[in-house]
């Protein structure tokens, strides 16, 4: 049957084709985001793509397969392919195959006590797989089930006959090991509650503005906490950079009111926290502290770097603060940017399974293919906002991304066409055009507060002596960052040359252009972290420059970077440039006679 008139074309490589024109197509849209990722949305034509990792983040949240099914047949416009219908519901009927319960403690040979969890099924094929994989025997012994005292989930008699017995800390492993083998676990084991803290949000800051909740952040918290009964506590919440992911992070930890240790990316975005923590809620500067390189204590809310944690006097020794997660009673745990989430901690949050724990992000990708580690031992997606539907709100800032494109100079021609491939990348990404483009930019903007962003020293050292703008990179002292992000929020500095440790968790809300002179070999995460540094709400259009030497593999590391941009609907104006009038046409609507053509 055919239905001309719907916007969905359901393939049998499991993509869906969105007709944006279609008269259905925002409800259809709104319909695919709880288990379609999208993967391209250029002008006509959006692609979806659905895997077995966004049926099981949807059935995590309680979507099934079945409601996927019904999804597609109401928008498709053709016949569902039969393969593609028989492969979301055998893959989304493998999430609660599996299930982490509770199990009694037994004494261990010195008498002490020692914890153990059942890992039940509901099929015989499930479990003599399981019990005949040498990765899963490492952990998981077949045992008869014995129920624990006032047991908080129920088992079918099923369950009951199929049945593992894993210690306790051996939970996040498992996890990790039956994903890779194709076998979801649905965790229904209580999580253990932390000692009690007093939380509040404020209905007026510090500052003494007013402050609510957004509708969306509420939802965001709310989906991450639950009932607070099994199955709940855990998760990741997908939000764009400037919607305010700090603030779920705080109204998180109000609902919970419990010991929290924040996780974040660097000593500027501990501060951030740290301030945000005093002006929002009503915590005091003695509950919370921060544990980094310059200072080590821990309070009752407590703000760490993910290099403290993974910091280690030798290669292969122990890594010596990792204590922290064990030194408190921890009731809830923040990993701030946890598409950052270094290997190291991934080993330590196998092992953090009993503790609440929220994963906050702009974006799931993971260039190292590691999402399903997040999915395991974070917990799965259990919120997601597209990005344009906040700017339609007015929530984030409307943006434009624009690459320029422009030649070598010819003494460098040569030298690039003789080089090896990473040098190839420096040569291009080090075009001495760069610096003359960056100030006919300037000069065109003088109303905006301009971030420069790129990835060699050199290279933006120059640009600074040559803009007359402060720095910052990793060498710039704590102190003297902090001065200078200050100096550039209150309006005494509109142009900033940052190199990559700006990337993450810097709150610049009135940066307006960015202007990126080279990047890490196509990273679309990298793309959209920088792109989130002019993201936050304001009456101008905020525009996103990126400047590429054509011909080059630049250029082609930049289509790999464009792809995120695009997958979040963001068109690209694209300018082959001559001299500055070639910005001329930034003032007109894009169209295809301002592509050179």
């Amino acid at each position: 049957m055919i239905n001309a008139e719907n916007p969905l074309i359901v393939q049998s490589d499991r993509t869906l084709l969105l007709d944006v024109h279609a008269p259905r197509a925002e409800e259809c849209r709104n319909a695919l985001i709880p288990f379609a990722e999208l993967i391209r949305s250029p002008e006509h034509l959006h692609t979806y793509q659905i895997s077995p990792l966004s049926l099981w983040n949807a059935a995590s949240a309680g979507f099934t397969g079945a409601q996927a099914l019904e999804t597609l047949k109401e928008f498709s416009r053709y016949e569902i392919p039969q393969a593609v219908g028989v492969w979301i519901s055998e893959t989304a009927e493998k999430f609660g195959k599996l299930r982490l319960v509770e199990a009694p403690k037994e004494k261990n040979e010195n008498g002490q006590d020692e914890e153990f969890l059942y890992l039940v099924s509901t099929s015989p094929f499930v479990f003599k797989q399981i019990e005949a994989n040498p990765y899963a025997r490492k952990q998981l012994v077949p045992c008869d089930y014995v129920a624990p005292e006032n047991a908080s989930v129920e088992l079918t008699e099923d369950e009951k006959k199929f049945c593992f017995r894993l210690l306790l800390v051996d939970r996040g492993t498992v996890k990790q090991n039956l994903l890779k083998l194709g076998w979801p676990v649905k965790d229904d084991v209580p999580l253990v509650d932390g000692d009690p803290l007093e939380i509040n949000l404020r209905e007026t800051t510090a500052a003494g503005k007013p402050f609510e909740i957004r509708g969306y952040q509420k939802e965001g918290a709310q989906a991450l906490v639950g009932d607070k009964g099994p199955g709940t506590g855990f998760g990741t919440i997908v939000l764009p950079c400037g919607a305010g992911k700090t603030i779920v992070g705080m109204t998180i930890m109000s609902m919970l009111k419990t010991n929290t240790l924040i996780v974040t990316t660097n000593i500027t975005a501990v501060h951030q926290w740290i301030d945000e923590l005093l002006d929002k809620t009503n915590l005091t500067k003695e509950q919370i502290s921060e544990y980094t390189g310059e200072s080590k204590t821990i309070s009752p809310v407590t703000v760490a770097t993910y290099q403290i944690l993974t910091w280690r006097p030798e290669k292969t020794g122990p890594y010596p603060h990792f204590d922290l997660f064990r030194k408190n009673n921890w009731g809830l745990i923040v990993y701030d940017e946890v598409h950052m989430l270094p290997a190291p901690v991934f080993r330590v949050a196998a092992e953090i399974q009993a503790v609440r724990r929220v994963g906050l992000t702009a974006t799931l990708v993971r260039e190292d293919g590691c999402e399903g580690n997040v999915f395991s031992l974070v917990g799965p997606k259990r919120y997601d906002v597209p990005w344009k539907e906040l700017e339609k709100a007015k929530w984030i800032a409307t943006a434009e991304c624009v690459e320029v494109r422009f030649g070598l100079p010819m003494d460098r021609e040569i030298e690039y066409a003789v080089a090896a491939t990473r040098e190839k990348h420096r040569i291009a990404s080090e075009n001495p055009l760069k610096v003359q483009i960056v100030k006919e930019l300037i000069e065109k903007y003088p109303e905006d507060k301009i971030l420069v962003i790129g990835q060699f020293l050199s290279q933006l050292d120059e640009l600074s002596k040559e803009l007359g703008a402060p720095i910052i990179t990793g060498k710039t002292k704590n102190a003297d960052r902090d001065k200078i992000y200050a100096d550039f929020r209150a309006g005494n500095i509109h142009v900033l040359v940052v190199s990559k440790v700006a990337n993450f968790a810097i709150d610049l809300p009135d940066a307006s252009i960015a202007i990126q002179v080279s990047g890490t070999f196509g990273s679309r995460q990298e793309e959209a972290q920088r792109l989130g540094r002019i993201l936050r709400p304001k009456e101008r259009t905020s525009r996103f420059f990126t400047l590429i030497t054509k011909n080059s593999v630049e250029e082609d590391f930049g289509t790999n970077r464009q792809k995120f941009l695009a997958e979040q609907g963001y068109s690209y104006r694209i300018i082959r440039y001559k001299d500055k009038s070639s910005f001329d046409e930034l003032d007109e609507p894009l169209s295809i006679e301002g592509c050179g053509l």
